[in-house]
């Protein structure tokens, strides 16, 4: 049997959203939905069990236990924090600039302390975020269409990503579950991760905001090196070790008093 006209990376996509809707797949139904050999679907199987996305089970697979925090759950955590965060992004922002604002509860702060009448078109896949960005005055809104993920509290996939390729922004903020001082930015999702990074390849100034207990740490899916940030935002208690590593990578780093 010959597969499909579909990457193996568009076949994981698909594969992450029928596990989501029915917890469990079987290598041979995949193998007659895609078209393609057991072999084929075993060897996706096994790409996504060692990301931590599924685990297999004789004759296909399963949803992965674990499940990251509700976004409703993250807001309510570390807020003075990351309202700190969001201020200070807000104080990178120029006038007239477009401006892509990362489904996330830090990013989400940012669009309600947004500066007003300066000409601000913000772009998100986040509805929470359009809503709150658009009460702004003199700030428009392009809000990313899609399928939305709740957990994610943003509009991820393939519709998403390509609206997003058609884009050019000024500056981007991609949320960050996990930044290292060696090897960038990281995301825990697959689909998260390659929106955040199609929209640093399309921004020209990419800012990364982080709290002290995210630098230091690697999640599974990789996002942007250390020369693809512009600006790092952080609140106190990182260690001098990794901000002299950001400052000698040639990043600007604005670290926070709390």
């Amino acid at each position: 049997m010959s597969d499909d006209n579909r990457f193996p990376a568009e076949r994981a996509q698909s594969v992450l959203a029928l596990l989501r809707e029915q917890g469990r797949v079987s290598s041979s139904d995949l193998a007659t939905r895609f078209g393609v050999s057991e072999d084929s679907v075993r060897r996706d199987l096994r790409e996504l069990a060692s990301q931590g996305l599924c685990k297999r089970v004789y004759g296909g697979a399963v949803r992965a236990a674990v499940e990251v925090a509700s976004f409703e759950d993250r807001a309510q955590q570390s807020i003075a924090g990351k309202s700190d965060l969001a201020s200070a992004i807000c104080a990178l922002l120029q006038p007239g600039q477009s401006v892509f604002l990362d489904a996330g509860t830090t990013n989400l702060l940012t669009a309600q302390r947004l500066p007003e009448h300066q000409n601000l078109t913000i772009v998100t896949n986040s509805p929470q975020i359009a809503i709150a960005a658009g009460q702004r005055r003199g700030v428009r809104v392009q809000l990313i269409g899609g399928l939305f993920a709740p957990n994610a509290g943003g509009i991820l996939g393939a519709e998403a990503l390509s609206q997003l390729q058609r884009l050019r922004m000024d500056v981007c903020v991609p949320g960050a579950c996990a930044l290292d001082s060696t090897t960038g930015v990281w995301a825990t999702d697959v689909e998260e991760a390659a929106l955040k990074r199609l929209v640093v390849a399309n921004s020209s100034r990419v800012v990364v905001a982080a709290s002290a207990e995210k630098v230091g740490t690697e999640a599974n899916h990789h996002v942007a090196a250390l020369a693809e940030i512009d600006d790092l935002v952080v609140t106190a208690g990182v260690s001098d070790t990794h901000l002299h590593a950001f400052a000698n990578a040639g990043i600007a780093v604005h670290r926070l008093p709390r």
